[in-house]
């Protein structure tokens, strides 16, 4: 968007992270929206402000809507190469403790940053140790789940691990369920994780 770029242009980010500890709850929606939008353009003027630690202490916030927002903006930094490390090596464990949010919005958010965090090996491996299987499993086996689409493409991933294939093989029948999803992406994300669940080396 032409206004992240302009807000990216006149350095502005180091500032919105700053306002993230200071401002009132409404504000700071306000910011997160806005870095989420920055964050899409570019990373490395967020990470050099420190905002990954800022958005850590956001996920653990008493708004749900704080919660989702600082889960969405550490999804968009998390598709940036360098964000990505950031976030394996310092989130991934409160992003699984947010899968069984109360909050839909925020279980869906964190599904997804969770995702981005997972294309690395190092992802895949922390989200292992923070054991994200079982709250992913819940998210898939919910039908009416914001974060289904996410967390089954989380899951394929981490099954690419034999661990996670291990573990996932007692677990196709909730995959199997997905296959009559009435949306096309979900069939098909849960039939390419049953082929890797499935696959043998």
């Amino acid at each position: 968007p032409a206004g992240a770029a302009g807000i990216l242009h006149a350095g502005l980010v180091p500032l919105l992270v700053s306002k993230l500890k200071t401002e009132s709850d409404g504000i700071q929606e306000l910011v997160l929206d806005t870095l989420c939008n920055c964050l899409r353009v570019e990373a490395s003027e967020a990470l050099a402000a420190g905002a990954i630690t800022v958005l850590k202490g956001k996920l653990t916030q008493s708004s749900a809507a704080i919660r989702s927002k600082a889960a969405r903006v550490l999804l968009e930094v998390g598709s940036h190469p360098e964000g990505k490390k950031v976030v394996c090596e310092e989130v991934i464990p409160v992003l699984v403790s947010l899968l069984e949010d109360t909050d839909p919005e925020v279980q869906a958010s964190a599904t997804g940053a969770l995702m981005f965090a997972t294309i690395t090996p190092q992802g895949r491996f922390a989200a292992l140790g923070a054991e994200a299987i079982p709250p992913l499993l819940k998210l898939v086996a919910e039908e009416t789940s914001k974060a289904r689409l996410s967390a089954i493409k989380t899951l394929t991933v981490l099954a690419e691990l034999p661990e996670g294939r291990r573990t996932l093989l007692d677990h196709t029948d909730t995959f199997q369920q997905c296959l009559n999803d009435p949306c096309e992406a979900v069939k098909r994300a849960a039939k390419i994780a049953i082929g890797v669940i499935k696959w043998k080396p």
